[in-house]
């Protein structure tokens, strides 16, 4: 059995196990997948914590759990502490693109040989954002990369990871957190990440004030960067902005007289 029908199948089950109609959310721990491949037959995955990742952030839930879901629902998967997890019914905002948002031309300061053997990853992606200063152009705040990949564990969500994390400072003194998660590939960004950035700004920088990006490759190598904010609905996306990295002379004076119109309003 591939490795998505062995997930699926598992999750599924587990699903099941638990769901009763009006139920918003159900718990479940990592070991119980153990038992479920036992009794289903199924070979467990060499990485046991990847099942619930691929659903968390790289694939969507089987048909047969999503179908449970009230109209302009979906079912999504939190951390719920070490090794545990749970199904949340949340409202259903996709976090996509915006297609008809205008683009802004920035003249390309990655190093060529950056450039030249970069794949179109994540890794890529963060090394554009940080080599063209975007956080800071998509902020308006000085920013700095303080750590790559930080791993780290949040009371009630258990161990989280963070694509880099960035700090800034403001005219004012104001210091900044900007949490960053990256998308490169046909991967896409999930509230779940976003949430978990609001709670290791919480957990390691409390003084701090959090503004979590989302960062993503489109078609065409534009870079889409988003801010989220967390409101009494949830998280919500409160700036986006299109950014294409191009040699210097390609930034036209029509462009520039275009940026002026648009400080002015």
């Amino acid at each position: 059995m591939k490795s998505k029908n062995r997930y699926a199948a598992i999750i599924e089950r587990i699903f099941k196990s638990r769901f009763k109609p009006g139920l918003t959310e159900l718990e479940f721990e990592r070991e119980e997948m153990v038992a479920i491949a036992r009794e289903l037959q199924i070979d467990l995955p060499k990485n046991l914590g990847d099942l619930v990742y691929s659903f968390r952030y790289r694939s969507a839930l089987p048909e047969s759990i999503q179908s449970t879901a009230s109209a302009g629902k979906t079912w999504i998967i939190r951390p719920a502490g070490q090794a545990k997890y749970r199904f949340v019914l949340v409202p259903d905002i996709p976090l996509t693109p915006n297609p008809n948002l205008a683009e802004t031309k920035v003249p390309d300061a990655t190093p060529g040989i950056v450039a030249k053997y970069a794949f179109n990853d994540e890794q890529a992606l963060l090394a554009r954002l940080r080599y063209n200063r975007l956080v800071d152009i998509f902020s308006g705040v000085t920013c700095y990369s303080l750590q790559n990949h930080l791993r780290t564990t949040v009371p009630n969500m258990g161990q989280v990871e963070t694509d880099e994390i960035y700090v800034g400072l403001d005219k004012k003194g104001v210091h900044y957190v900007f949490p960053v998660q990256a998308k490169g590939g046909t991967d896409k960004l999930n509230v779940v990440q976003i949430e978990q950035d609001f709670g290791v700004c919480a957990q390691k920088f409390p003084s701090l004030v959090c503004r979590p990006i989302g960062a993503q490759f489109i078609d065409g190598g534009v870079i889409v960067l988003f801010e989220f904010e967390q409101t009494d609905a949830g998280v919500r996306v409160s700036s986006e902005k299109h950014y294409r990295l191009v040699p210097p002379e390609e930034v036209s004076e029509a462009d520039l007289q275009s940026y002026r119109q648009r400080a002015a309003d």
